[in-house]
């Protein structure tokens, strides 16, 4: 039986929203012994509407930090493994026309670039990862309806989602992670800027049994559809029957599923459709994230199209950077100045973000998609080369965009040294053994901590009461760390280099 959370007068944080980004805030939350309750209206994660498929290398480095990559990876109907490419096609049972290897990551078990390889996995799973992690601390069946901010906390309304009595929570923060209608964005003046697409897409998610049998091309975690008649993306969502696609062009009023499918597969294939969606892209960014007391992340604060596989991955990133900082501040050891951080580091890391996807979503596969592919045997090979040219030449961004997912760096904040806030260099050490396994919860201190630089930043950690972790790694750079696992300072250190990390 299901335990039903208790909804307490007040909680130091308060979360808007239990989708991954959401979820992802309390478990970085309690990663540092913070409580928090997320308010979220759904009471189960529905698996008909999967969204997000791509859990980038970065959140699978952020999910190993709090010890859920191997329940993900467990758990994910499509091992790393399966496949690391996409492929072009003319249809799913059709021909091939161009094929790109090593897409998000998937490639990278074992290298030193990354602890974690990018995984394939439906974003209902991770959801129901997360809130397993969560446990009590998410609070179903209620809705943020309202919240005022004061000196001291902030006032929040919550709401049963069927009707009922409105209820007061008192909190010291609050997250909105409660997507593109945010309550919380309205609440602090926040407004979008930015722009929608005008292309409709439709999704559908749908049963085909023994389609992968039929199909010539092998394993692919996407397979784009060519034909200009119905252009298109194509995906599995197991090893089983269970495939979702994007009917791109498509508007809802037009749409014949059933029909849909069929011209992707390129035969009259038996189809069940579970689910369909229709969407269009946009390229929106909120013009501030945060008052004094309140910060958006997630699609609260950005939404940018999927192509490239960024969405919620980047606000997972988002609730590393704010989670730690609450905790620091709410643990005694930085002061409330340190979340005025949150945006200036996280904002741009957005901008950037839409710009790539943006650029991804300038060539999809109705602009490769050439009418002579569709011809006889002469013909195709005729056209095909060179649209295998376009095809690498305007999508190999979009699948190698690691110099994003791990690139990405806080370079210039406030908050880190001149020449620092990069996320740390990984290495192995050893066959399983991370140098990520060695950093700490909050700072952690890298190198030969028996150097006279070393000592002193100890000995500062002491006087500020920061939790500081020594990883005595003698043929490492010393380097100071932060929590989010993120540069703080390199040696030769600045003066007091954890009171500039921490905004004192």
């Amino acid at each position: 039986m299901k335990l039903v959370t208790p909804i307490p007068d007040a909680v130091p944080v308060l979360i808007a929203g239990g989708g991954p980004v959401g979820l992802a805030t309390a478990v970085e939350l309690r990663h540092h012994g913070v409580e928090c309750l997320v308010v979220e209206p759904r009471a189960s994660v529905s698996w008909l509407r999967p969204r997000a498929k791509t859990t980038s290398a970065r959140s699978m480095e952020l999910l190993r930090r709090w010890g859920l990559a191997e329940t993900l990876r467990e758990r994910a109907p499509l091992p790393v493994s399966w496949s690391q490419e996409a492929l072009f096609v003319t249809s799913l049972l059709g021909r091939e026309v161009a094929r790109i290897d090593a897409c998000f990551g998937l490639d990278l078990a074992g290298s030193d670039l990354a602890a974690e390889p990018g995984q394939q996995a439906p974003q209902p799973l991770v959801e129901e990862v997360l809130r397993e992690a969560v446990g009590d601390a998410l609070l179903t069946g209620w809705r943020v309806t309202g919240l005022s901010e004061d000196a001291d906390g902030v006032t929040v309304r919550v709401t049963p989602e069927g009707g009922g009595e409105e209820r007061e929570i008192r909190a010291r923060y609050v997250v909105g992670c409660d997507g593109p209608r945010s309550v919380t964005r309205a609440a602090i003046g926040s407004r979008y800027e930015g722009r929608q697409d005008e292309r409709p897409n439709f999704n559908i998610v749908f049963r085909a049994p023994g389609l992968a049998e039929r199909m010539p091309h092998g394993p692919a975690v996407h397979y784009w559809v060519l034909n200009p008649a119905q252009p298109g993306l194509v995906g599995r969502l197991d090893l089983k029957d269970t495939w979702w696609c994007i009917a791109q062009g498509v508007r809802a009023e037009d749409a014949d599923p059933v029909r849909l499918v069929r011209n992707l597969a390129g035969d009259d294939v038996e189809v069940e459709i579970l689910a369909t969606d229709p969407w269009t892209a946009r390229m929106q960014l909120a013009d501030r994230y945060a008052s004094e007391r309140v910060f958006l992340a997630g699609d609260a604060a950005h939404q940018n199209p999927p192509y490239g596989g960024h969405g919620f991955n980047t606000g997972v990133g988002d609730a590393v950077n704010i989670g730690w900082k609450l905790a620091a501040v709410l643990n005694g050891w930085a002061p409330a100045g340190l979340l005025a951080t949150y945006e200036t580091e996280r904002r741009p890391i957005a901008a950037d973000t839409i710009e790539a996807a943006a650029r991804n979503m300038a060539t999809l596969a109705p602009e490769l998609a050439d009418p002579a592919l569709m011809g006889d045997a002469a013909e195709f090979e005729r056209v095909r080369p060179a649209v295998a040219e376009a095809v690498l030449r305007t999508k190999d961004s979009e699948f190698h965009s690691l110099d994003l997912v791990l690139g990405y760096t806080y370079a210039g904040s406030s908050v880190v040294a001149p020449d620092a806030g990069e996320r740390l260099s990984h290495r192995w050490l050893a066959p399983g053994d991370s140098l990520y396994d060695r950093l700490g919860p909050a700072f952690t201190l890298v190198g030969d901590s028996t150097l006279p630089e070393a000592v002193a930043v100890q000995a500062e950690a002491r006087a500020l009461g920061v939790p500081l972790r020594v990883a005595h790694l003698p043929d490492h750079p010393l380097t100071l760390v932060r929590p989010d696992q993120h540069v703080a300072a390199r040696a030769p250190f600045p003066a007091d280099p954890l009171h500039l990390a921490l905004a004192h």
